[in-house]
């Protein structure tokens, strides 16, 4: 069973996301893209993310949740 995610900002996860080596490649409002070999994440930078939301970011950057902890 995967651990539990914690409630993060969605600035939190661009700089974690930076750190296994997603690029910011433009941001429209609250909304940034991130790029790293042909994958595409965009993250809303909101205060908290919605588990879901947070699942989903996770998913479309092929990290677990247990790696994810790791970066923060």
């Amino acid at each position: 069973m995967s651990p539990a995610l914690p409630v993060v900002s969605g600035t939190a996860v661009v700089v974690a996301l930076a750190k296994v080596g997603y690029e910011q490649v433009s941001q429209r409002g609250s909304h940034v893209k991130l790029r790293r070999d042909g994958r595409t994440v965009i993250v809303p930078l909101h205060r908290e993310l919605a588990p879901g939301t947070l699942r989903s970011i996770l998913r479309q950057a092929s990290l677990t949740p247990a790696e994810f902890i790791a970066l923060l």
